[in-house]
């Protein structure tokens, strides 16, 4: 006979406030004092029916606020197998996907996508409309004000390339012939004296097609 796994109701913690509208997946853990689904700090937000959804095995600690979507994308989403630390925040219309960290105290404005597998230091500033690209390590106390290509690490002020996020790589069952390659590619486009533009063309003519090459030409 196959064993399946069981799947669990969502364990919510003492003061714990969860407002309408708000889906939260099987197996997730709410800490005391969190908040999830309060309406956006967005003064456009005019009552409309939006959401806040929460995928499976996510653990959600202290004092975290989870606030809905406004008319714009109607919902905010974390999704499957994140951790989000205490006294964090997820405003209105956050897209977050999967195996997510969000190390303590990070806070993230409205309308931020977080690809998978990202991991963002404490402290972390995160503004409005940026996008954090998958298996992006962000260091610590990090204010991020543009975008974050892919496989890289982040840091310094302001907030710059500091090489390809490695250690996360090969924790993900990436080869170093595939990490190599990734750095290669980020080596053409950061360290050459090419712009971003001609330094796309030349790795599209140079790499062979990838996931990952795509993944980072999609975003240069």
């Amino acid at each position: 006979m196959k064993k399946t796994s069981k799947l669990v109701h969502a364990r919510i913690g003492p003061n714990v406030t969860i407002y309408e509208n708000t889906r939260i997946g099987e197996n997730c853990v709410v800490f005391p004092g969190a908040v999830i689904g309060a309406v956006p700090q967005d003064l456009k937000f005019a009552g409309e029916a939006t959401y806040t959804i929460i995928g499976n095995n996510t653990t959600i600690r202290e004092c975290v606020t989870v606030h809905r979507g406004t008319a714009s994308k109607g919902k905010t989403v974390i999704g499957d197998n994140c951790l989000i630390m205490a006294y964090c925040h997820v405003a209105h219309d956050c897209h977050l996907g999967n195996h997510i960290i969000m190390s303590n105290a990070t806070q993230l404005a409205g309308e931020v996508v977080i690809d998978d597998h990202a991991i963002l230091g404490g402290g972390s500033l995160v503004h409005q409309f940026t996008h954090i690209g998958k298996h992006v390590m962000l260091q610590g106390g990090s204010k991020v004000n543009k975008d974050i290509p892919p496989f890289v690490t982040a840091a310094r002020e302001p907030i710059s390339y500091a090489g390809i996020n490695s250690i996360g790589l090969r924790r993900r069952g990436y080869t170093d012939a595939q990490i190599q390659n990734i750095q290669d590619i980020y080596r053409m486009i950061f360290q050459s004296e090419m712009n971003v533009s001609q330094a796309v063309d030349k790795i599209e003519t140079t790499f062979p097609a990838t996931p990952e090459r795509d993944e980072v030409v999609l975003c240069a």
